[in-house]
């Protein structure tokens, strides 16, 4: 019997990853921002070896050139490949979105399910020590944390996970309180189940949906901010080539040289927008009111 027991669980499970699947096939913004997606992350992976010269080798006999055969995105003021930079930068910039998510995500649903399960006075002092948090707007708090850990790669990251948990955390709680009293969690609490077990068991599988889609659409957020972090001077430093790194430094250049600032941006706006599309169809394909 048991064992029946998990054989049906997986293959609802397996049903429902079926049925999200195919709804988002259907969607073809959302599929052709996965392929998008797809490339940027298989060339952030293989840019080594791609690149067709060394991010950061410089030629001053080569300086401010426009796009040509030989350097496809022009060089910047100290000669290097914008293209080669670009290849490489993919890597900084998408670590540190993927990672202050992840970590944002974790903290903020750990968080959430504890104050939406537990509730009383626990919820009550950690939602209003989130609404201390939330009252800064979250690039200014990331640039007060950046600015006092210090600019770098781990620090940017750092600085935008402390400014994304406060909203993981209140949708996982909003989400929890909504099954918190459903059948099946009376059914566990009945039989005296642990509360960790019902908690991971029971009511994050069935209230995580909102919270995967706002993490898919925050990695778009979060590599925005750390452009952002990193043009003001606190984010990932030179020589890496962070494209926010790349649009500061281009940034004196952009009148007579704008072809310094034109591909970081549109690479920039490309990947954002990719990701964007992506989760706007994983939203719809994980809202349980749509019917095939």
């Amino acid at each position: 019997m048991a064992e029946q027991g998990k054989n049906k669980r997986k293959a609802k499970k397996q049903g429902m990853l079926s049925i999200t699947w195919g709804r988002l096939k259907k969607n073809r913004l959302a599929m052709l921002g996965l392929f998008i997606m797809l490339i940027i992350v298989i060339l952030a992976i293989i840019a080594p070896l791609i690149a067709p010269y060394q991010f950061d080798k410089t030629d001053f006999s080569c300086t401010f050139q426009g796009p040509s055969a030989e350097h496809w995105f022009g060089t910047d003021e100290l000669g290097r490949d914008i293209f080669s930079r670009l290849l490489v930068g993919a890597k900084y910039s998408l670590i540190v979105g993927v990672a202050s998510v992840a970590l944002a995500g974790i903290i903020g649903v750990a968080l959430g399910a504890l104050a939406g399960y537990i509730g009383g006075k626990f919820d009550m002092a950690l939602m209003r020590a989130l609404d201390v948090i939330q009252a800064l707007p979250g690039l200014i708090l990331s640039i007060a944390v950046a600015a006092t850990l210090g600019p770098g790669f781990f620090n940017c990251i750092v600085s935008l996970t402390i400014g994304t948990i406060p909203g993981y955390a209140r949708m996982t709680r909003a989400s929890i309180l909504n099954v918190r009293n459903m059948e099946y969690v009376e059914a566990a609490k009945s039989i005296n189940a642990a509360d960790k077990r019902i908690i991971i068991k029971h009511i994050l599988p069935n209230a995580l949906s909102p919270v995967i889609v706002q993490a898919t659409m925050g990695v778009a957020g979060a590599i925005l901010a750390a452009a952002s972090l990193s043009f003001v001077g606190l984010g990932v430093q030179p020589p890496n080539p962070e494209w926010g790194a790349m649009l500061s430094g281009a940034r004196n250049y952009i009148r007579n040289y704008p072809h310094m600032v034109i591909f970081p941006g549109i690479t920039i706006m490309i990947t954002i927008l990719s990701i964007n599309m992506f989760g706007d169809g994983l939203r719809d394909a994980l809202d349980p009111r749509l019917k095939d």
